[in-house]
């Protein structure tokens, strides 16, 4: 007989349940939902006003706004002619970015831009794997395959704005960031703030690969 779950384990369970990444959205309005909360959001903060001076502008309350920016309610059509007066846009604003075409790249094996960095040396190969330009996420990725087959005694030292994440796939190589050196081997990562110096420093065992995954706001 199967043993009954204490209320602590249900509720754990629940969370890791609802934190799939990957479930489907069934619902078609909740996606509408959603997409019209973050225009009417993103809409508030470009004109810098708070959601209370928002809700005295509409006669909405607080928490409704707060249901509506969070896609937790179907605004009715009065209520976004009274958002869209408030915030000076028209009302299909809201709907933008519902269902609107959005970019993928496929890029075949080998078949990455090779791609000439700052301080790039004989045996230091870099694969661009795709490339998306302005984009409603707000953010740009840039995404490397990394092949170090020469050994070098004169490494380049990187550093740019944004988050990179790094994933050994071949080989062995010491990494450093700032003040750090990382021994990474295959199956590791690396995740860091690509703002301070860092790069490559000791080749262990070649020929080392490694993804690099670059993220930087898009205005960045």
């Amino acid at each position: 007989m199967p043993r009954t779950l204490t209320p602590s384990e249900a509720a754990e369970r629940k969370v890791r349940l609802s934190q799939d990444p990957h479930r489907l959205r069934e619902e078609r309005e909740k996606v509408l939902e959603v997409a019209i909360g973050r225009e009417v959001r993103a809409f508030r903060r470009q004109k810098g006003i708070t959601v209370a001076e928002l809700a005295n502008l509409t006669g909405l309350s607080i928490g409704m706004l707060s249901k509506i920016e969070n896609g937790n309610t179907s605004p009715s059509l009065t209520t976004l002619q009274a958002l869209a007066h408030a915030l000076s846009v028209p009302l299909t604003a809201f709907f933008r970015r519902f269902e609107e075409h959005r970019e993928a790249v496929h890029t075949r094996a080998g078949e990455g831009v090779e791609i000439e960095r700052a301080g790039t040396r004989a045996g230091h190969q870099y694969n661009l794997l795709g490339h998306i330009g302005a984009n409603a996420s707000g953010v740009m990725v840039e995404p490397y395959l990394i092949t170090l087959s020469t050994e070098s005694d004169i490494f380049p030292t990187f550093q740019h704005g944004g988050i990179e994440t790094i994933y050994m796939l071949e080989g062995e190589l010491l990494y450093r960031h700032s003040d750090q050196l990382y021994h990474l081997r295959p199956g590791d990562t690396l995740f860091f703030d690509a703002d301070a110096p860092h790069g490559p420093e000791g080749l262990e065992k070649l020929p080392a690969r490694y993804l690099s995954i670059i993220a930087y706001p898009q205005n960045g």
